[in-house]
């Protein structure tokens, strides 16, 4: 009974596995023969190239195994390399059937007339097959001699290590005929072996006589020697004048993959040529080959080459099984089951089983039946299920690929190469979901044109700022790209810390160190806010700040210049310490410039006119962007405001109109004005902020300057006072200076230029 019941189970599974998966499981799967390399040609006219032969430097395993085809002849045809010998066919089991010039020797009235000594010289690991082939040689007054060279223990003998011969003579062709009986014998044609191995062989052709004494009824008189597969090779009397006409005959070569043995070529794993699963290696006289295993069928050079033989498809005389069998084809084998009905092991007999036991049959298949539709169900919901999460997985490689990942972890490599520091994490889109409970609202702290910030809590407790944009432009992503490498090179108290990103999403993820205090710009324009920002405080985040942009010119290497400084991207924590944010679209500085030519990009009212106008970006840039950044602490104004009348819509030109006019304390911030002890203070930031405001470049001071002189009166605070004695010379200097004399137009808020992209477009409110 055992064997019935395994049938039954076999072919219960097969019905319902059918059932579930339609018509198409029925259908048998015939396997993919490979032949070449993706992407290269598999044949050359009529003649297939399998790997490792190829006709590209791309598509061979070796040099040795390059074929060259000729278009130019109808059919096309390969030849071996650059040279004359022509492929017929390449076979995977070691040989290669080729066409080679014969050698002739040909005379007129006892005078040589023709003669040609074709060699044959293979590359390594080729070599002539002496099984199959054989020296010959064809005539009626002839002596041949054959010399060459072969390969020993796989290494080629570089001196003539064989010579052989034969010699053939008749008196007519009918002497040739009728003294050999068409045997090759010494009798119009001689033949002899050559040593296994050869790949270099040399035919010398000569006549005894010059065929003075011979009665050959052709002229003029020829004799031939060639080596040729002997299979394709019959002499017969019609040689002898025929193969003048001859110019090749076939000969069979054979090849190795590589020159060692086996048990060498497998310590060696990346030249190890056996690339397929289901191949095995073994010793060749030049070497070694490869095979497909039994069962397996293709090209054992290939991964995944040699692929599983259906016998059931197309059953071979020792692949069968009997009558009223059903074969089923497995991997590398197949299985034999008797019919319904049948009795046996499928392969020696199938024997028809009686009424009684098929009704019992009966009752066993309704069982197995269910029992296997229900784990046919619990497959396929397990597929279904690994099936989404390997969509899920391949649609976060697709958008990691799409954001720059493959360029940030390159350029993340070669950085912590020089530098030997990198504290930038790739995150998991799984981590930042769970840090903020899958994006929710409720951890939103700020929002924006471009995008949300979100407060999220790591494992370790760490609360970080997420920053999630709307909406991706891809040609802004190597902007994004730069952002993250330049914050990586930033080790700066006062500059918001990136902790790293995640490109798994759609959009980009940036997670920074979170500074709980919101932007400069909300707390200099909201009233309850700006009333708690005393000028200490004020000139203390603007000495932070230009300290963060001396640290950049002056510190970093290569130098760093933010393009990109307004109150927006400074954050304030508890302390009222600053933070400097949002270095998109930040420049590193080559070590041998000073300037550079790029398209214009950042935010207007913050925009250095020079730049605007010559887009040539210097330091000074952030210097002007910097100036406008210290009259809006001092001033507590936007920087560009479009419900002021004209003239007081850009802060920079007004504010130095309202210094030439000597009007400076009319537009000061009511709240660091009532206290007389500033006056002092407020006119030397007002001098400051006019010289970082100056049109050209080159009258600006350096950021250097600037943040020594605000971290000298954070120190010194008693020195303003000091300083304001000399208060005919500060207003003096406060009344020289030149009008921007540059008109722009501008929007309500704080409009952001960026010729790239060729609008303009709502800086991020709320920072990072």
């Amino acid at each position: 009974m055992a064997p019935n019941y395994v049938m039954i189970v076999a072919l219960i599974t097969f019905i319902c596995f059918s059932l579930s998966f339609g018509d198409d499981a029925m259908l048998p799967t015939s396997h993919n023969n490979l032949i070449a390399k993706p992407n290269c040609n598999e044949s050359c006219g009529n003649i297939s190239i399998p790997f490792p032969f190829g006709m590209t430097p791309d598509c061979i395993l070796r040099d040795q195994f390059l074929v060259t085809c000729d278009y130019s002849l109808n059919p096309p045809q390969p030849f071996l390399k650059n040279s004359s010998i022509e492929i017929k066919s390449i076979s995977l089991a070691g040989q290669l059937n080729v066409l080679k010039l014969i050698s002739r020797d040909c005379y007129r009235d006892g005078i040589r007339t023709n003669r040609n000594k074709p060699i044959i010289s293979l590359p390594s690991l080729l070599t002539v097959n002496n099984t199959v082939n054989r020296f010959i040689a064809v005539g009626c007054d002839t002596y041949a001699i054959v010399q060459g060279y072969y390969t020993k223990f796989g290494a080629k003998i570089e001196y003539p290590s064989y010579i052989t011969g034969c010699m053939s003579m008749c008196k007519s062709i009918d002497d040739a005929v009728n003294g050999n009986k068409n045997s090759c014998s010494g009798v119009g044609c001689c033949q002899t072996s050559i040593p296994k191995g050869a790949w270099n062989v040399t035919i010398t052709l000569s006549s005894y006589y010059n065929y003075n004494y011979t009665n050959m009824t052709n002229n003029p008189s020829c004799s031939y020697a060639f080596v040729v597969d002997q299979a394709n090779f019959n002499f017969s009397k019609s040689y002898l004048s025929s193969l003048q006409n001859t110019k090749k005959l076939p000969l069979v070569l054979d090849w190795a993959v590589g020159e060692d043995k086996c048990k060498i070529a497998k310590t060696n794993s990346t030249a190890y040529a056996c690339k397929s699963n289901n191949s095995y290696c073994h010793d060749d006289s030049n070497g070694y080959r490869c095979s497909c295993m039994q069962g397996y069928d293709g090209n054992p050079y290939l991964i995944d080459g040699c692929q599983d033989i259906n016998e059931c498809v197309d059953p071979q005389p020792d692949y069968m099984c009997v009558k009223n069998a059903i074969c089923n084809n497995t991997d590398g084998n197949y299985t034999c089951t008797c019919r319904p009905d049948f009795s046996g092991d499928g392969y020696t007999e199938c024997n028809r089983d009686n009424p009684q036991r098929i009704i019992q049959n009966i009752y066993l298949i309704i069982g197995i039946t269910a029992g296997v539709a229900l784990i046919v169900i619990i497959v396929f919901g397990w597929s279904y299920t690994a099936f989404q999460r390997r969509k899920m997985s391949m649609m976060k490689k697709r958008f990691f690929q799409e954001n720059g990942g493959l360029v940030l972890l390159q350029r993340l490599k070669v950085e912590e190469r020089s530098s030997n520091t990198n504290t930038v994490k790739i995150f998991t889109a799984e981590e930042l979901e769970k840090a903020t409970n899958g994006f929710d609202k409720d951890r939103v702290v700020g929002q924006g044109g471009f995008g949300t910030v979100y407060k999220g809590y790591l494992k370790d407790n760490c609360i970080v700022a997420i920053k999630k944009s709307k909406v991706i432009d891809r040609n802004q992503i190597e902007q994004f790209i730069n952002e993250v490498l330049v914050l990586s090179q930033i080790n700066h108290r006062n500059v918001v810390k990136l902790l790293g990103c995640c490109l798994e999403t759609e959009v980009p993820l940036l997670v920074y160190e979170f500074i709980s205090n919101g932007t400069l710009s909300e707390h200099l324009h909201d009233k309850l806010k700006a009333s708690t920002l005393s000028l200490d405080i004020r000139l203390k985040v603007a000495a932070e700040t230009a300290g963060v942009l001396s640290y950049l010119h002056s510190a970093a290497y290569p130098p760093i210049i933010h393009r990109d400084i307004k109150s927006v991207n400074i954050l304030l924590d508890k302390n009222y310490t600053a933070k400097v944010s949002d270095f998109g679209a930040s420049r590193l500085v080559p070590a041998d410039q000073t300037e550079l030519s790029t398209l214009v990009q950042g935010t207007l009212g913050y925009l250095d006119p020079e730049y605007l106008q010559t887009s040539q970006l210097t330091e000074k840039s952030d210097v002007y962007s910097f100036g406008v950044v210290l009259v809006e602490l001092l001033t507590g104004r936007k920087a560009l405001c479009f419900q002021k009348p004209e003239e007081e819509r850009s802060l920079a030109q007004y504010f130095i109109s309202s210094v030439e006019k000597g009007h400076l304390f009319d537009i000061l911030d009511d709240n660091i004005v009532c206290d007389e002890g500033n006056v002092g203070q407020l006119k030397n930031a007002a001098v400051l902020a006019q010289r970082c405001l100056n049109i050209k470049g080159d009258d600006r001071p350096i950021m250097k300057e600037v943040a020594a002189e605000l971290e000298a009166g954070s120190r010194l605070k008693h020195s303003w006072a000091q300083i304001d004695q000399h208060s005919e010379e500060i207003e003096s200097l406060l009344h020289d200076t030149q009008p921007l004399g540059f008109g722009y137009e501008y929007s309500e808020q704080s409009v952001h230029i960026d010729s790239i992209t060729s609008h303009v477009t709502l800086p991020f409110p709320g920072g990072r």
